[in-house]
């Protein structure tokens, strides 16, 4: 396989973004070429890894990332925002910057990490700006690939830690019926660092998952067994309770009053968490020459609750 001499990061810092740091380290990767990553923030050094100072907002910043750069890997995005001008300065107008930086440095490849919420862009706030980020990416000229992942878990991961803690108390509500798929950071990564080689497609849209199938067909997981899983993970056996979207919205709102800016159950997650059919399309996968996953998912669970325990998290 074919790789690329000098990649630039966006979202490096971040909980996906720090997994493929991880695994092009663990791969060798920065041995070979120069990883550059964008960072609002000083970092402390890393072999083979240039940082750059900016955000999607720093042209300046974003050409000197992209500059003599063989690939663009775009990672960084907002899932939690207070107003919708929040959710477009980070999913659309920083994805515009970056797409306008790579085809300003004529960047033979683009990589771009969406989220299974742009199948439903009229659902939420979210939703729209994931697909409006797409359609930029889509119509840029560049040669580009976009992913969709479903729930990414893993070390680090903040979101789904919400229901670690829950099932160590024994209780975990979720919105009733539905089903989401799952995907391990670590499996992430590896398809984004695949997808920057020359050799793989382009105008691609992938929908990335744990493989889990259900009698051979549907794949993905019911909310209550995903509440199930987890309390295994953390040695519980939680009472799992359904509770309707009128509820989900209404802890929403109690949410929003308690934690004010620090709010993860914001109305607009509401409406994602509430929609019944997260599961990805079998049809969207990846060729699995190209890539399959490696992290069976109640394994990983088991592993990442223990990196809770081990970083003092639970």
């Amino acid at each position: 396989m074919t790789l690329c001499r000098t990649l630039a990061i966006t979202g490096a810092t971040g909980f996906v973004g720090q997994a493929v740091m991880d695994e092009a380290a663990k791969q060798g990767i920065a041995r070979g070429i120069t990883l550059r990553a964008l960072t609002r923030r000083d970092q402390p050094g890393v072999e083979g890894v240039t940082w750059i100072r900016g955000d999607l907002a720093d042209e300046a910043g974003l050409a000197r990332l992209v500059e003599g750069a063989d690939a663009v890997l775009h990672i960084a995005g907002v899932v939690n925002a207070p107003s919708m001008a929040k959710f477009v300065a980070g999913n659309v107008v920083g994805t515009q910057k970056v797409v306008a930086a790579a085809r300003g440095a004529g960047v033979p490849r683009f990589v771009h990490v969406s989220s299974m919420a742009a199948r439903e862009p009229g659902l939420s706030e979210y939703c729209r700006t994931k697909r409006l980020g797409e359609e930029i990416v889509q119509t840029s000229g560049l040669n580009w690939a976009a992913v969709r992942p479903p729930a990414v878990y893993g070390p680090r991961d903040t979101e789904m830690f919400e229901l670690f803690k829950l099932a160590r108390l024994g209780l975990i509500p979720v919105p009733k019926g539905g089903r989401t798929s799952l995907i391990h950071v670590g499996d992430l990564a590896r398809l984004l660092l695949t997808l920057v080689t020359a050799d793989t497609p382009s105008g691609v849209i992938y929908e990335v998952d744990d493989g889990r199938a259900i009698d051979g067909q549907s794949r993905g997981w019911a909310h209550t067994e995903l509440a199930l899983a987890i309390g295994d993970a953390v040695g519980k056996k939680p009472r799992v309770v359904e509770i309707s979207p009128r509820l989900v919205h209404l802890g929403a709102r109690i949410d929003r009053l308690v934690r004010r800016g620090g709010a993860k159950l914001t109305p607009d997650r509401a409406l994602y968490m509430c929609h019944p059919d997260w599961v990805c399309d079998p049809q969207a996968a990846p060729p699995p020459e190209l890539w399959v996953p490696q992290v069976p998912t109640p394994a990983g669970l088991a592993a990442t609750a223990q990196w809770y325990r081990d970083s003092g998290w639970l």
